[in-house]
Formats: C-alpha cells, sequence, structure tokens
C-alpha cells in the first residue's frame, strides 16, 4: 500500500531513517566525506519539515503489513528527490509502484510531462528500466555525484 507522509515527526523520522540506512548501504561509498555529509544535511528531519510545511516536497511512502519499505519524494511537481526501498524488498516492483504514483502526480495533478531526477552512480540503471534517458553526464556537485535524467510523458 502506498500512502502519503505528511510532515508528522514520527512518521517522518521513519522515512527519512529508511533513506539514510539505505544511502549509506547502497551510495554513500561512492560520495566523498563532503557529499555524504551534504545528503545528510539534505535529509535532515528540519530541512525536510520544512519542505512539507512550504509545500516544496511530497513524499510517499510503501508499506508491506504497516511496515515501510519504500520512499519517493517529489519536488517542483516533476522532479524526483528521493526514491529508496529497503534492501530486502529489491526487485519486488517497489520502486516502480512509488514511481507511478510520483507519476500520477506530476502529470494528472500538474500536468508535467516530463520528471526528471539527479541520479546517484547507483541508481542510473534503475532509472533507465523506468523509462528514464541521461541528459547530461556526471557531474559532481558539493561532493555528490549525479547524472541528470528525464523521462517524458506522454
Amino acid at each position: 500500500m502506498i500512502r502519503k507522509i505528511n510532515n508528522n515527526q514520527l512518521e517522518l523520522t521513519e522515512a527519512l531513517q529508511l533513506v539514510w540506512r539505505t544511502f549509506l548501504e547502497f551510495e554513500a561509498s561512492e560520495y566523498s566525506a563532503e557529499g555524504v555529509q551534504e545528503f545528510k544535511e539534505f535529509i535532515a528531519l528540519a530541512n525536510i519539515s520544512e519542505k512539507l510545511e512550504n509545500e516544496d516536497l511530497v513524499i510517499w511512502g510503501y508499506y508491506e503489513k504497516e511496515e515501510l519499505v519504500g520512499v519517493i519524494a517529489v519536488r517542483e511537481a516533476n522532479h524526483i528527490s528521493l526514491l529508496f526501498v529497503e534492501k530486502e524488498h529489491h526487485h519486488k516492483g517497489i520502486a516502480r509502484a512509488l514511481y507511478a504514483t510520483a507519476v500520477d502526480y506530476c502529470f494528472k495533478q500538474h500536468h508535467n510531462k516530463r520528471i526528471t531526477v539527479n541520479s546517484s552512480p547507483y541508481a542510473v540503471e534503475v532509472y533507465k528500466r523506468l523509462g528514464f534517458s541521461a541528459v547530461g553526464n556526471e557531474e559532481t556537485v558539493n561532493g555528490i555525484r549525479f547524472t541528470s535524467m528525464a523521462h517524458f510523458l506522454s
């Protein structure tokens, strides 16, 4: 089941802990110390809570039997900021289901025909399977390595 994660401290903390655990397991080794710190500051509870309060960000969680196992966040109604799924739940279609929720939000509610993401090196192939294409070469900004990607919707 997918449901929106509101600015509830307990629920939001759980989501951000999932993001941090998964980031450390799959992505942190690809980043400099500066990049890891930059990501940690981005997902800080106060920062994300403020973005939710200002409606600059929307977050959904994927729940299996009331256990949160995946998270997606969208900003500016067309840019994926976070997409993380617990290791034990990879290859079960959870990222695809979360992405479908984001597409509904971006395309149906906001009429955006393009969704973008700055993909980590680890996730480039995942995003390609979701329909994204690279629109630039890999870059590093503030220690964060990413490839700009886009998916054009029809």
